[in-house]
């Protein structure tokens, strides 16, 4: 005997094949339940995130998601994606001052990029939860939280000088970054503003060397 499960429009279909796959009908239904998820996500966060917990903010069951997403995990990391699409104030504000003539330095960039930054709540918190969560379970919300160290460094490079050597740029990029980062975690979980501007400025001064060094 086949085993069968029913989707949302009432139709059998076989255990573990998603008959929404292809289907304009499902691939908008599937959207629709991810954006539900995904809204769950910003306003509760990642932690105690489970496929029940995910049903009641779709409204729908737990089986339901189960034929239109790939587990729990699957569904976890579609959500995040969904989030990350939604998270543009950052991304516009690194190009913005890449692109802007005024800001001739690559101190300069970042400190035209900041304010943006200290804004950017959309998501950024799931992402955050992330990093913590996969010291405890690397398996599972590791590849999230490396996703959320890596998807700004390509923007990131264009803020330095063009006439530096990749490596280069590589190296004060992901520095830079790994110190914006620590700075946002640090204004999310202690508020510590003050802080967290003193230890931004002591940055700029650490760019304005390396550039100052030259080539």
């Amino acid at each position: 005997m086949v085993n069968t499960t029913s989707a949302d429009d009432g139709a059998p279909v076989r255990a573990g094949y998603r008959r929404s796959a292809g289907s304009p009908r499902g691939e908008a239904r599937r959207r629709e339940l991810l954006d539900r998820v995904a809204d769950d996500l910003a306003a509760n966060g990642l932690p105690d995130f489970s496929l029940r917990r995910a049903a009641r903010a779709a409204g729908t069951t737990h089986k339901v998601l189960l034929y239109h997403f790939d587990g729990a995990d699957d569904l976890l990391r579609q959500a995040v994606l969904a989030l990350r699409e939604r998270r543009t104030e950052m991304d516009n504000a690194l190009v913005a001052a890449a692109r802007d003539p005024a800001h001739r330095t690559l101190a300069a960039r970042v400190r035209a990029a900041w304010p943006a930054l200290k804004r950017e709540q959309s998501g950024a918190r799931v992402l955050e939860q992330a990093v913590g969560l996969a010291m405890c379970d690397p398996g599972r919300h590791g590849g999230i939280a490396r996703t959320a160290a890596q998807e700004y460094l390509p923007a990131m490079l264009t803020l330095c000088p063009a006439d530096w050597s990749d490596r280069r740029r590589l190296e004060v990029a992901a520095m830079t970054l790994a110190t914006l980062r620590g700075l946002l975690l640090e204004l999310a979980t202690s508020g510590d503003s003050v802080g967290v501007d003193a230890g931004f400025e002591a940055l700029v001064r650490a760019l304005e060397r390396e550039e100052a060094a030259g080539g």
